[in-house]
């Protein structure tokens, strides 16, 4: 982040360059002198003198405007290619714009004279709780984005939202931009069938909601550190200005700046989490009558980092409402290395942040952006021109990289949750946009999900305490990411009836996996030389920017349609999880049955979520010194690290 300092000579560079009303020579006039009662008042060789030295000035003040590398007034718009000389990028392009609000010491801060609270707040009865997810003849469709701007070319497609069903084998979806951005996406409630069940997020018929626990990820973020791709391309840019010209498309950049701050939520992520809130609380708000009978308040949780911190504060203004003091109580679990957090497991198992480990995407997202941005570089690399310097002597250019192109995808889509609207989206065809998208599934599967050995074990203390809550089971032996310091009855309670956790989009992929839901891996794993039809894993549909997994508790009939062959327990109450709006088939799970409502008995999915614990070791898996071959040499479709050897006999 820039300092106070630089960012004031940053914008006193910039009001120094862009300049305006300045007379070309062109321009210049000759004006008739009227004759006054006094007679003429200059002479023939007045004029042409004045004239000479106008058109000299003129023409020492253009030079003087190239040297300082500033374009000419009427260049603020499209620069023509043809007829007109290349100019330099002004050396403020690429350079870091930042507004820091509020200020530090504001002179008109008189808190004592602007209380919060004056009293005589009127009447206040509230009304019953709202049930949506039972009452209602069918659910919200959560769309995407209503705040934020798409180009004009795919503004139409965005409203395409088709609410039918989408079937293995079927036509592939409509483009939306909006939802070809990976992890970037904002959420949005998948179409129906997506996960393999042809249902909205609504119980079955007969079903009652008796329990939810929700696992969400935190909004819309700028980037993740000075190290980013959208940086470094700014930066880039920034160093070189004087080398290069933008021409066509990519007009824009001669005077685009890099608005962008680091890792903390953006207003829109912040509206993300509001959303959900009053979502939730419109469909499960009925749940709060268990808590005013037990006389107690809901406990959540989140992590010490400010986008989560402030993700768990939005999301409980919008279910709660202000003010919240008394409502429920929030825990803050610090993210940091050396403190176990299960919500953030890698800061205790190193085997997370190891190479080959860790980052299996590498080659095969490289070999992918070879193939799909091989066009699009070109296109664009034929806009960005070598500039022509004040000497006449020509600039060495820029030259894009595979890298580059994909930092201006990403761009795209961080300038649009950040700002409202990106120019960098106009760059890119549909596509080329499927192609960023799939990049998206590559990095995720390979580094966070089925296709990576570090997935499961990741996932592995959530699934404990999932275990812990649903059995009303303190767990016995913290042997993984789990925090005892946290499980004390005070701060773990084991009884209520709604839970709301926090987390990151990388732990919501470890736990998916760790939960064995095979369905979402069903198509293997992802090539890396072309998109897969119809595939079974699409990172925007389950980790998107404030991704949601619900965890129904439901009480059903006895006899409640499982599948023919079915024979499980009597037990009425079932499991079902829906994520973003999507049921997920549970049957990959042992020995849940195949349900066409996505249900489970929840004895039967405790009793496969306990083998998971019984059969993944912590230890080995997160501190083992075991390897695994790069590419396709070495695959796995259920986030598991290779076997522990058996010790060597004596």
């Amino acid at each position: 982040m820039e300092h106070d300092d630089d960012l004031e000579a940053s914008v006193t560079e910039r009001e120094g360059l862009l300049t305006s009303h300045k007379q070309r020579p062109s321009d210049a006039r000759v004006t008739t002198v009227q004759n006054s009662s006094r007679g003429p008042r200059f002479t023939l060789t007045h004029l042409l003198s004045s004239f000479a030295g106008g058109v000299t000035l003129c023409f020492i003040a253009q030079l003087l405007m190239q040297r300082l590398k500033c374009p000419p007034p009427d260049m603020s718009g499209a620069i023509e290619k043809e007829d007109q000389a290349n100019v330099l990028a002004p050396p403020f392009v690429g350079s870091t714009q930042v507004h820091n609000f509020p200020p530090p010491s504001p002179t008109n801060y008189y808190p004592d004279l602007f209380p919060t609270d004056v009293g005589y707040p009127g009447s206040t009865p509230t009304g019953a709780e709202p049930a949506l997810i039972l009452t209602a003849p069918s659910q919200p469709i959560q769309t995407g984005a209503a705040q934020l701007v798409l180009p004009p070319s795919l503004h139409e497609d965005f409203f395409e939202h088709k609410v039918g069903n989408v079937t293995r084998g079927s036509k592939e979806r409509d483009f939306n931009l909006f939802r070809s951005w990976g992890n970037l996406s904002p959420w949005y409630s998948v179409p129906k069938g997506s996960f393999g069940v042809d249902e909205g997020p609504e119980p079955p018929q007969g079903c009652s909601v008796v329990g939810v626990h929700l696992l969400h990820r935190h909004g819309a973020r700028y980037p993740t550190g000075s190290s980013s791709g959208p940086a470094t391309l700014s930066s880039q840019l920034h160093e070189s200005a004087a080398e290069w010209e933008a021409t066509g498309s990519l007009t824009f950049l001669n005077d685009w700046t890099y608005k962008l701050g680091e890792e903390v939520l953006t207003p829109f992520g912040r509206q993300q989490l509001f959303d959900l809130g009053v979502s939730m609380r419109l469909k499960y708000g009925f749940l709060l009558e268990n808590f005013t009978a037990a006389n107690s308040v809901p406990v959540f949780r989140t992590e010490s980092q400010d986008r989560m911190h402030a993700s768990a504060i939005n999301f409980a203004l919008g279910f709660f409402g202000w003010p919240l003091d008394g409502k429920y109580e929030q825990v803050l679990m610090i993210e940091a290395g050396g403190f176990n957090n299960s919500l953030a497991p890698y800061d205790t198992c190193p085997n997370a942040d190891a190479h080959g480990k860790a980052d299996r995407s590498g080659p095969y997202v490289k070999e992918w952006m070879s193939l799909y941005l091989k066009d699009v570089k070109a296109r664009l690399q034929a806009e960005l021109l070598p500039s022509v310097k004040p000497d006449g002597e020509a600039g060495s250019g820029f030259t894009l990289t595979d890298r580059h192109v994909y930092s201006m995808q990403q761009m795209c889509a961080y300038e649009t949750v950040a700002l409202g609207y990106s120019k960098f989206c106009e760059l890119f065809t549909e596509e080329e946009w499927e192609g960023f998208n799939y990049s998206m599934d590559l990095l995720f599967w390979y580094d966070s999900a089925f296709g990576s050995p570090v997935a499961r074990i990741q996932g592995l203390g959530y699934i404990q305490e999932l275990v812990s809550r649903l059995t009303h089971m303190p767990i016995e032996v913290h042997n993984s990411s789990t925090n005892a310091t946290w499980h004390k009855k005070e701060t773990w309670p084991l009884y209520d009836a709604l839970y709301v956790d926090a987390t990151h989009e990388v732990v919501v992929l470890n736990i998916l996996t760790a939960l064995n839901l095979t369905t979402l891996a069903e198509t293997g794993p992802l090539p890396a030389d072309h998109i897969p039809a119809n595939r079974s894993f699409r990172a925007s549909d389950l980790a998107p920017f404030a991704t949601n997994v619900q965890f129904q508790l439901l009480r059903c009939p006895a006899d409640i349609h499982l599948s023919p062959r079915d024979n499980s327990s009597s037990d009425p109450i079932h499991i079902r999880i829906v994520i973003n709006d999507g049921p997920v088939p549970l049957h990959g799970i042992q020995p849940c049955p195949v349900s066409p409502h996505g249900l489970c008995p929840l004895e039967a999915f405790l009793e496969g979520q306990k083998q998971t614990i019984r059969d993944t070791d912590w230890s080995w898996g997160c501190f083992g010194n075991w390897t695994v071959p790069a590419g396709p040499e070495w695959e796995t479709v259920g986030g598991q690290y290779p076997p522990k050897p058996p010790p060597e006999r004596i």
